[in-house]
């Protein structure tokens, strides 16, 4: 880390985002939940700007805490009201279980990984100091190929997420007239 405002800020940033997500995990509200999870997401983009990952920090920002979390609130304001509550499930201790195996491996990875540290100039050397031009470059140049493709995929899918449901018209009595 370059200064020790930036690992303040990294382990403030830290415990927001573990903070929130464990607030998902306790909430019984689905609301506060999205509220926190939110958070959680907010938490994730400081991080990673504090990395130097000005873009995946906007994306971040972008898809996660705006699209998803609307996307997560129109699902649940059509989600009938009875079924709203945050109830207990049977996977829960399955699912703690799994998420402890998961960070064990992570923390397992993180420690032993033999990570290189590059200290501010390094960074700069290497062309880390702004992502965002040189993904554009990338994207509009090397790969513009396989970033076309995706983009046809993704219209693709979306032209067929509204047929599938897209609701058929009435049948009429065969003059174009609904009965």
């Amino acid at each position: 880390m370059e200064s020790t405002g930036v690992a303040v800020a990294f382990w403030l940033l830290s415990a927001l985002t573990v903070g929130g997500a464990l607030l998902v995990l306790l909430s019984r509200n689905l609301l506060h939940a999205l509220v926190f999870l939110v958070v959680a997401f907010l938490g994730t983009a400081g991080l990673f700007l504090t990395l130097s990952a000005d873009f995946i920090a906007v994306a971040q920002i972008l898809i996660y805490a705006g699209a998803i979390a609307v996307l997560i609130v129109f699902a649940i304001m059509l989600t009938p009201l009875a079924s709203r509550d945050n109830a207990n499930s049977l996977y829960a201790v399955p699912g703690i279980l799994l998420g402890l195996a998961v960070a064990a491996l992570v923390a397992f990875a993180a420690l032993d990984g033999g990570w290189p540290e590059l200290a501010g100039e390094a960074l700069a050397e290497r062309g880390f100091s702004s992502t965002v031009a040189a993904i554009g470059e990338l994207l509009l140049g090397r790969y513009v190929l396989a970033f076309e493709v995706a983009s046809v995929l993704l219209l693709f899918a979306l032209v067929g997420a509204i047929v599938l449901v897209r609701e058929e018209p009435p049948a009429g009595d065969g003059e174009g007239r609904e009965p």
